[in-house]
């Protein structure tokens, strides 16, 4: 059996399409384009790499990005100060603002996303996001874990009733993931197990979930005799590995010999990291047009 392939690039390009218009539509109501700020810190060139691809994804649909770069040297205090500041439209009107992680050691990162509005917290980090998302009533939905629902949703794969199993517990990923999949409805009410490196009999868990989701970081972690047969898994780990003198980039699932004995199975890359990227865009449009539905009201 081969594997279906879940084509994250595929999807994302379907949904740029879909949002380009309705992009535009905006723009031309309220006078500019919705516009997203990056902030970001230090020179990490992963960091950088990440921040250049959703500047250009923005671009294609008519998204202005305009990116902060910090120095690495920064206290929490400044980078504090510098996030309200865009939060109170003094470098520009801000519709969506991203702090792009990891910060660096020194820096609290929490109270450097707690100072993002949290209508404008296009990365559904912020505590009011995260408890909305909890009570089942969700507002900006981290983009990760949109986008591996999004996936599934549009592959067509049941989510009802089957056992969907996490490895990995970030607030990132893992927490929202989890209950997004047991919320109501479409894309949800599955029985939802979540994994983290305590979980002392992690092989006996994943072999009985239906749809498997990794997302620890930890490079092929996932093997093929931790799968079931016939389960769908989503890789969401990225990892640069070495191989001779060369690197290359790994996901959390070892693909080759899962996608033999799994249903449907995302690549690395080219699985959810689209993705992510495609639900950031949709975030920051709902923000704009958020925003300029309470300017309406407003007058």
């Amino acid at each position: 059996m081969t594997a279906q392939r879940l084509d994250g690039r595929k999807l994302a390009k379907k949904i740029e399409h879909e949002l380009a218009p309705k992009v535009a539509a905006l723009a031309s109501e309220i006078g500019r384009p919705p516009r997203l700020v990056v902030v970001l810190v230090g020179d990490v060139a992963a960091s950088a790499s990440y921040v250049k691809s959703k500047a250009a994804a923005a671009k294609r649909v008519g998204i202005t990005a305009d990116v902060f770069s910090i120095p690495e040297s920064t206290t929490t205090a400044e980078l504090v100060s510098t996030v309200e500041a865009i939060g109170r439209d003094e470098h520009g009107p801000a519709d969506g603002i991203l702090v792009q992680l990891p910060l660096p050691d020194h820096v609290d990162a929490r109270a450097v996303l707690d100072a993002v509005p949290p209508d404008r917290d296009v990365d559904g980090f912020h505590a009011v996001n995260a408890g909305l998302l909890s009570q089942g009533r969700p507002h900006f939905i981290p983009c990760t874990a949109a986008g591996v629902q999004r996936m599934l949703l549009d592959a067509g794969v049941e989510t009802r009733g089957k056992h969907a199993v996490i490895v990995g517990r970030s607030d990132i990923v893992g927490k929202p993931l989890a209950l997004l999949l047991a919320s109501r409805g479409p894309g949800g009410d599955a029985t939802v197990s979540v994994c983290h490196s305590h979980t002392s009999n992690l092989k006996e868990v994943t072999q009985q979930a239906d749809i498997l989701i990794a997302a620890v970081g930890i490079p092929q972690l996932i093997t093929a005799d931790m799968v079931k047969p016939g389960a769908v898994v989503v890789d969401v780990g990225i990892n640069r590995v070495l191989d001779g003198d060369t690197s290359r980039l790994v996901g959390d699932v070892d693909y080759d010999p899962v996608s033999t004995i799994a249903e449907a199975i995302s690549p690395v890359p080219g699985g959810v990291g689209p993705l992510t990227v495609a639900m950031l865009l949709e975030n920051t449009f709902s923000a704009a047009k958020e925003r300029q539905n309470l300017s309406q009201t407003a007058e």
